[in-house]
């Protein structure tokens, strides 16, 4: 491939499954505008899968933070148009942080239903876990609404297992990296 045909780090051209393409990219601080005004055009129903709650608005704060990620600590992915950040529609955004453990990540993900059921949320957590793992993350673990079937599925066909939450509706989905500090595999030679 020439070096000009090339993308930057995480970022990659990909054509969905109805013809559409898409640019899977980090995202940027430009991206806050048309966070918002994408956010006007998701269902009530998507807005409480990813928030959890309902939320009326995407407020300009909100938006300046979520397109603005410590760099240490968080990594998010946009499904956008191919077109520069700032003029591009964002119709997915994925997201993981690390907690204040430095051994775990949390992650949501939205997808517009105007794109859902394409592949798109397989092929953006399957980036979440390539980026935990390249932290050296021991889990990566996510709080689903018990009603999102098609989130749970998706996990579950990852490798995810079901934990119990302390928030009735809520199922936590976990994705084991590697083995916990101190602990030892059967191949691992154990220290005398």
């Amino acid at each position: 491939m020439a070096a000009r045909n090339r993308l930057p780090p995480w970022h990659e051209q990909i054509r969905l499954s109805n013809g559409r393409e898409v640019l899977i990219r980090p995202i940027r601080p430009a991206d806050a505008d048309p966070l918002r005004q994408g956010f006007a055009l998701l269902e009530p129903d998507e807005i409480r899968q990813r928030f959890l709650h309902a939320v009326r608005e995407l407020t300009p704060e909100m938006a300046d933070k979520l397109s603005r990620p410590d760099a240490k600590r968080e990594f998010a992915l946009v499904a956008a148009e191919p077109l520069p950040p700032g003029e591009a529609l964002v119709g997915a955004v994925a997201r993981a942080a690390i907690t204040d453990s430095g051994r775990e990540a949390e992650f949501a993900i939205l997808v517009s239903h105007y794109i859902a059921g394409l592949g798109l949320g397989r092929h953006l957590m399957r980036r979440l876990v390539r980026w935990a793992k390249g932290r050296r993350l021991e889990r990566l673990w996510g709080d689903v609404l018990e009603h999102n079937q098609p989130m749970l599925a998706l996990a579950t066909s990852l490798g995810f297992r079901r934990e119990p939450t302390q928030q009735p509706g809520l199922v936590r989905v976990v994705l084991e990296l590697q083995p916990a500090r101190g602990t030892h595999t059967h191949d691992e030679p154990k220290a005398a």
